[in-house]
């Protein structure tokens, strides 16, 4: 239409308004001087659009700044209520749901325990329900659902195509939500969502090209390049638990769980089916424990091993090394074909390490590749899943909340 053409009064309205709400919500509350002074507005326009999204409901006087000489200046911010999201993040033993307001204020944070439920929509709803009860938000008030999940999710219809760790979650899921929630759903893979959070709050803050490498119960890579998350033609980027390795077997039918269950044997650690090949089994936390208790480190848990050998390196440097040399196999194919310039260890095993694994992973790589990736633990605060997907549903509510219908 002649009103959405480059250069007319309307679309100038809505790229000032949004760029001032974006302001306001990354730096407010500010004064209108302040909004002109960092958007390169006059003071009229500035005044204008404040009086347009006053009128909207979308911000308000939240105080006053004194000045000079004369009267003080008011100071405005995005209105909270104005919009809610919620995100989820759905794993074998649990969901945990947050709900947070549109300035990412996150109002609600609940975890469920599935307790053997099997129904996808219905582990969700009740999650949803739960998180919204807590944060005292009416469940038509959320403008967006992000749903991170493990597997890989098919990028033109956004559904979930396989989940080694959730079965039930399948072709159809996404439909389901979207009738059950009534609103606009988005279910995404699991660490690319941890990336996203990296990204936005953590040690990948200014990089446009990173990995993100995940180590927990299992692994995963998550790809952000120029910026963007790069998920493959199907998706399937990223399921570096089936890449094959020196020392562990070819993960053989384990792509594809069927009725014998070919390339599945049970973790010890979890008491669930786990990889029986590729870089799994040298990485995953059955491995990990096992390794440690090779060295003389011992613990319940992997998390554990690990985070006790990072704090006495003279004691667990060994099982360091060792464990860093199994890690960088997959940090250094990664590095070879993508040159990503930063990765990231992300995930509990990843975070335990810390500084001691990291810094072991970085000396292996740079010694066997052609390039030395910096290598750095997750600055992410939190939940990385859940945040992640608290931050993308937050980009889709506010891209419709502070459009500019209404403002011609």
């Amino acid at each position: 239409m002649a009103a959405n053409r480059p250069g007319t009064p309307r679309l100038l309205r809505e790229l000032n308004d949004r760029a001032a709400l974006d302001l306001l919500v990354e730096q407010g509350p500010l004064t209108r001087a302040q909004i002109g002074e960092r958007t390169g507005l006059s003071k009229v326009t500035a005044s204008q659009l404040l009086s347009r999204l006053e009128s909207r409901g979308l911000v308000t006087v939240v105080g006053s700044q004194a000045g000079g000489r004369g009267p003080n200046a008011a100071l405005y911010a995005v209105v909270p209520s104005s919009a809610y999201v919620a995100g989820v993040e759905v794993g074998p033993d649990g969901v945990t749901a947050g709900v947070a307001d549109i300035t990412g204020h996150i109002a609600a944070q609940v975890t469920v325990d599935p307790n053997g439920a099997g129904d996808p929509v219905k582990m969700v709803h009740n999650a949803v329900v739960k998180a919204c009860r807590s944060a005292k938000v009416a469940l038509p008030k959320l403008s967006a659902f992000v749903i991170g999940t493990p597997g890989v999710i098919d990028p033109g219809s956004g559904d979930v195509q396989f989940s080694f760790d959730l079965p039930a979650w399948h072709e159809g899921v996404l439909d389901a939500l979207k009738t059950d929630l009534r609103r606009p759903v988005t279910i995404e893979n699991d660490v690319n969502l941890a990336a996203i959070a990296e990204r936005a709050y953590g040690a990948a803050s200014e990089a446009d090209d990173f990995a993100l490498m995940w180590f927990d119960r299992g692994m995963g890579l998550s790809l952000m390049l120029g910026g963007r998350l790069h998920r493959g033609r199907s998706g399937g980027a990223g399921e570096i638990g089936y890449l094959p390795v020196p020392g562990a077997p070819l993960p053989l039918g384990a792509a594809r769980r069927g009725p014998a269950d070919e390339g599945v044997t049970e973790s010890t650690s979890w008491g669930r089916a786990t990889l029986a090949g590729g870089y799994g089994a040298l990485v995953g936390a059955d491995a990990v424990r096992a390794l440690a208790h090779e060295h003389g480190i011992a613990g319940p848990t992997a998390v554990e091993c690990v985070g006790a050998a990072a704090a006495d390196e003279a004691r667990g440097g060994a099982f360091l090394d060792e464990l860093a040399r199994r890690i960088s196999y997959g940090v250094t194919s990664v590095n070879i074909v993508l040159d990503p310039g930063l990765v990231v260890l992300s995930g509990s095993l990843g975070r335990a390490g810390g500084s001691p694994l990291a810094t072991r992973i970085e000396e292996i790589v740079g010694r066997i590749s052609p390039t030395r990736p910096a290598v750095a633990v997750t600055g992410v605060e939190g939940n990385p899943v859940l945040r992640g997907a608290l931050y993308a549903a937050l980009e889709q509510a506010r891209d419709e909340v502070f459009s500019a219908e209404g403002t011609a």
